[in-house]
């Protein structure tokens, strides 16, 4: 009785499932052996007693499925050839096994998308097509979209399309809507997390320590925005010119009059048209008419704005643009527009008007570090309009750099970046052999023109 004691007491503390009354004595004892072994990374000696309890206990604890995968990755590591092939097979016979036996902790999308990316990374020794290979992450995604989630596996889900499309096996439109899937299932994914680390930098920046916990969180989630952010860019790389005005045009131009009453090919059609500059061609303005009659929306006015803006008409474009961000209710998509239209205006120098909106998104998504980058950008290049001496110019400086600081304190993918900016900016500023000369150590200057701001000068 002593010995069943002690066992159950070591199945609570490991984490797994009670319920071992009813179980086979050996496969309990198996499965405890085969365990200790695993977590001492020697998987050679956890693979026969693993074996036994998977084939005779297969329904007796989610260990087997858990334990079994890092035992296989092992055997697939270490071994070649014919044995090598054996052992992916079984990997992906196991996953399939778990989700017979522990469906509900087998999201079916997360686990079909990890046998077909085992398989795509072992294409060679598995002999495995493009064809083949798209049908499988096809299927996956198909099957269960919301937990196809591995920022890896859209990419080469994506990047086997693009080789279709190259190997003449896909068309135009395919490719397109695809890209179209992909991209909007990565940004729901960096939604996901950047609201959640949003609440985290609201509280760090009204002075609020994290506790290690949600430091750790904080961490986690940059990470996640670190990796779809990777992923977009590899995306964007790999569709490359394929998706040019050149190639978009005869295609929407095609496709339009079947479409011209589904609101979302005419969404993603002038969004893709936007994003490629091609808003020159009467096309476009087709595109958005018809798109904001059937289903006036932010982004409907937003691409209004971008015709108006065409049309050199700024007082309508910004009355579309504003109209776009009152239509828009999720924060994480506001801030994205406020983004673009502050970028807009920056673009043609009109800085007090983009800060607003910079400001206003970073209000909106606290982790939108790029907006900081914007604003530092725009104070390095009004150095010589806004100051009224040299030094006070220069002064200026300071004031971008400590933009760029928050960009890379509230976004990490910005902090390789920021920090290039941050080294850039300091190397302007006034040296402290200037700050010597001048005499104005620890002095407020007060920066004119559209900054209205002010900066201290650093202490000696």
């Amino acid at each position: 009785m002593k010995t069943k004691i002690t066992l159950l007491l070591t199945f609570l503390f490991i984490g797994f499932q009670t319920g071992f009354a009813q179980q086979d004595e050996e496969c309990m004892s198996k499965l405890s052996i085969f365990h200790e072994y695993v977590k001492a990374k020697n998987y050679d000696s956890a693979y026969q007693p693993w074996m036994d309890v998977r084939v005779k206990c297969p329904k007796f604890n989610n260990a087997i499925y858990i334990d079994g995968e890092k035992i296989l990755e092992d055997k697939i590591e270490k071994s070649s050839g014919a044995d090598k092939v054996g052992y992916i097979n079984d990997l992906i016979k196991l996953w399939s096994e778990r989700e017979t036996y522990f469906a509900s902790k087998t999201p079916k999308g997360e686990y079909e998308a990890k046998a077909c990316q085992l398989m795509f990374d072992n294409r060679d020794i598995l002999n495995k097509s493009d064809e083949e290979l798209y049908n499988c992450f096809d299927a996956a995604y198909k099957a269960d979209k919301k937990t196809f989630t591995n920022p890896k596996s859209l990419y080469t889900y994506f990047s086997l399309m693009v080789d279709l499309f190259d190997a003449k096996k896909k068309t135009d439109a395919q490719l397109f809507d695809k890209y179209d899937d992909v991209t909007e299932k990565v940004n729901d994914e960096v939604k996901i997390y950047t609201e959640k680390l949003n609440k985290l930098i609201e509280k760090e920046e009204a002075g609020i320590a994290l506790t290690s916990k949600e430091g750790r969180y904080k961490n986690s989630y940059e990470s996640y925005c670190k990796a779809y952010d990777q992923i977009s860019g590899s995306i964007d790389s790999k569709l490359g010119g394929r998706a040019n005005c050149e190639n978009l045009i005869p295609l929407y131009t095609k496709d339009f009059e079947a479409n011209k009453g589904n609101a979302v090919w005419l969404q993603r059609a002038a969004g893709r048209m936007s994003e490629k500059e091609c808003t020159d061609d009467p096309l476009f303005f087709k595109l958005v008419n018809a798109y904001h009659n059937l289903s006036p929306s932010a982004n409907s006015a937003y691409y209004l704005g971008l015709l108006k803006d065409k049309e050199g008409d700024s007082k309508a474009a910004i009355e579309f643009y504003e109209q776009a961000i009152s239509l828009q209710k999720d924060n994480f998509e506001k801030a994205k527009l406020l983004y673009k239209i502050g970028t807009k205006l920056k673009a043609r120098g009109s800085y007090g008007s983009a800060r607003s909106y910079f400001r206003k998104a970073l209000s909106a998504s606290p982790s939108m570090g790029k907006s900081h980058l914007a604003i530092a950008q725009m104070y390095a290049s009004s150095a010589n309009d806004c100051g009224d001496t040299t030094f006070n110019k220069r002064a200026v400086f300071w004031l971008a750099a400590d933009e760029a600081r928050k960009a890379a304190r509230v976004d990490a993918t910005l902090s390789k970046v920021a920090g290039q900016s941050v080294a850039n900016y300091m190397a302007k500023a006034p040296s402290k052999g200037d700050i010597f000369n001048e005499g104005n150590a620890g002095k407020t200057i007060n920066i004119g023109c559209w900054i209205g701001s002010s900066v201290t000068v650093p202490s000696l």
